[in-house]
């Protein structure tokens, strides 16, 4: 299982330590913030598919995309 834990930038040496000591857990490293925004960007786009299955909201099209080009 993964899990995502946000640590302040002035706390990140001790929290990696502790992460790092702990035996079970098997990896421990930090995202770029290139991959934090691909992330959120996901989880929204997943939530807005959810939403639209639901009949919550309406997406685009494709060829609505395309007429905005």
């Amino acid at each position: 299982m993964k899990i995502l834990i946000e640590i302040p930038d002035n706390q990140f040496t001790f929290g990696m330590k502790v992460l790092q000591s702990l035996s079970f857990i098997r990896k421990a490293k930090p995202m770029t913030d290139a991959a934090v925004s691909l992330w959120d960007d996901l989880k929204e786009a997943a939530e807005e598919v959810r939403l639209h299955k639901q009949g919550k909201i309406k997406l685009k099209t494709a060829q609505d995309l395309l007429n905005e080009l």
